[in-house]
């Protein structure tokens, strides 16, 4: 712990959160949240949270070393930098002791998790996969009921709950912040499930005093640059190795029940609400939707970025017609989606905002049927054509499985398939991988499968498809690359260029 961070903590709250899933999406949203409305409390009633890594432990460490304080820096026309503390504790999710006693401490309500899609270790059906081998050495490892941590999220969350109750600890609320559709039950599902694999008793007890609230989260956050560090240093005189950087956009609507508390969060933005699905379908098949179409469809032009994908004319028509489709199945009103819109393509063209394709791209097969698949299967409940843009991202993701670079490990057997094929079989295969009970509507095939067409019939011999216009991002990044290796000095990424200023402050 270096002095200058110590010296720049004003409070440490007790602990009365424990996190899994310590990454930059926690730090930029719920530390943010439970930050804001620390400071709008008492210091008496202030909420800490202990946050556990989902993997490696470095974060931890580095966080540790930082008296477990970071700089998190908003990005928008200038940067905004500030002092975040709401982390009380940080640790290595493999410590298996220290996990189990943070979930068991009578004085924690909360525990929030933060593991990506994949990491609920769900099947296409919503269900936990049992074919999974991280899930099946989860269960033995509970049964024997030994020293060594769980490897998955609902492992180690019927690990940490067993704890508690075996301490006699009071009911708890579970808080899913993943982009998931109906992401509490979900994570009930499966807890309950490999629970009752473990200890029918055990069971018994997590249906009984654990609630499980679902959450619909928004704010886009990249990785950190050397840029960002600097930026970070100059902003608070603080030498951050872990900044975050994000937008200054945000948003949290959260439906459940906490049984022993929780912050203030509704008095610094959060929205509590009794029905959270029209938000969840709002979020993830107008801006998760788009991301996906947008990756797919971005590498395959050449793009890097959220925001010179968006200004690739073929891109961004496809994203307005995504959103048309999807808007004829939304329970908003017409003003409600516009705002909805407008403040997505300002979002999406702030090419201050590195927001990487290549990240989004990953586990596809896991991201597609809450933000794409679920979206068309309600048009043709309702009655509604099959919506070309939709059946188009899937085409996208098809084309970008048979391609290098493909992270999407749960698609690998898939993507084996996929090379051989004509467009049609190729988009049966990806419905019947997706979404069996679509498997038998011939329209979305045939709509995949001329998507496929169109797609390869763009696609430059060389694998890459020429965009109809050069963005004025790309532009300007050769631009400033140009002038960068003029000058001998190497161009911040995304961050303020040399000479800009910024405005530092203490949330909120």
């Amino acid at each position: 712990m270096t002095a200058e961070f110590a010296a720049r903590r004003t409070a440490r709250h007790p602990v009365r959160i424990v996190h899994l899933g310590l990454g930059a999406f926690h730090r930029a949203h719920q530390a943010w949240y439970t930050q804001r409305a620390n400071a709008a409390a008492p210091i008496a009633d202030g909420w800490g949270i202990h946050a556990f890594t989902g993997r490696s432990a470095v974060a931890a460490e580095v966080l540790t070393a930082q008296d477990d304080l970071y700089v998190l820096i908003e990005r928008g026309e200038v940067d905004t930098a500030s002092i975040i503390e709401s982390i009380s504790a940080a640790s290595d999710g493999a410590d298996a002791v220290s996990w189990r006693a943070a979930v068991a401490d009578p004085a924690v309500a909360i525990v929030t998790i933060t593991v990506t899609e994949r990491g609920y270790r769900l099947s296409t059906d919503g269900t936990l996969d049992w074919r999974d081998a991280d899930v099946l050495a989860d269960l033995e490892l509970l049964r024997a009921g030994g020293a060594a941590a769980a490897v998955t999220a609902p492992g180690r969350l019927v690990d940490g709950l067993r704890a508690r109750m075996l301490g006699g600890g009071p009911a708890v609320a579970v808080v899913s912040c993943d982009n998931l559709s109906h992401n509490g039950r979900l994570t009930r599902d499966a807890v309950l499930a490999l629970a009752a694999a473990v200890d029918a008793d055990l069971a018994g007890w997590i249906d009984r005093n654990v609630s499980f609230v679902s959450t619909m989260v928004d704010r886009i956050t990249p990785a950190a640059t050397d840029a960002d560090r600097a930026i970070a240093l100059e902003a608070t005189g603080l030498p951050d190795a872990t900044p975050v950087v994000t937008e200054p956009f945000s948003e949290w609507v959260l439906s459940g029940d906490f049984p022993s508390g929780r912050p203030a969060w509704e008095t610094v933005g959060a929205r509590i609400v009794q029905d959270i699905v029209p938000f969840e379908r709002r979020k993830l098949w107008l801006l998760n939707g788009a991301h996906s179409l947008l990756a797919y469809r971005g590498l395959a032009a050449g793009h890097e970025t959220i925001a010179e994908a968006m200004r690739d004319e073929d891109c961004g028509d496809a994203v307005e017609r995504l959103w048309s489709e999807a808007a004829e199945v939304l329970p908003f009103d017409t003003a409600e989606i516009e705002s909805s819109l407008a403040a997505l393509r300002s979002r999406f063209g702030n090419a201050r905002i590195e927001h990487r394709l290549a990240q989004i791209a990953t586990d596809g097969s896991h991201k597609l049927v809450p933000r794409i698949v679920e979206p068309m299967r309600r048009r043709r409940e309702a009655g509604f054509e099959v919506g070309e843009a939709q059946a188009g991202v899937l085409a996208a993701w098809a084309m970008h499985l048979i391609g290098a670079h493909v992270a999407d490990p749960s698609a690998e057997a898939l993507a084996a398939e996929l090379g051989g094929l004509d467009a049609r079989d190729r988009a049966d295969r990806i419905i019947r991988f997706l979404a069996p009970d679509l498997a038998d509507d011939a329209a979305i095939a045939r709509a995949i499968a001329g998507q496929i067409d169109s797609l390869t019939e763009r696609t430059t011999p060389q694998g890459a498809r020429r965009p109809r216009e050069l963005t004025a991002v790309a532009a300007q990044r050769k631009t400033v690359t140009r002038e960068a290796t003029q000058s001998g000095s190497a161009a911040p990424s995304g961050g303020l260029p040399r000479g800009s200023s910024f405005r530092w402050r203490r949330v909120p």
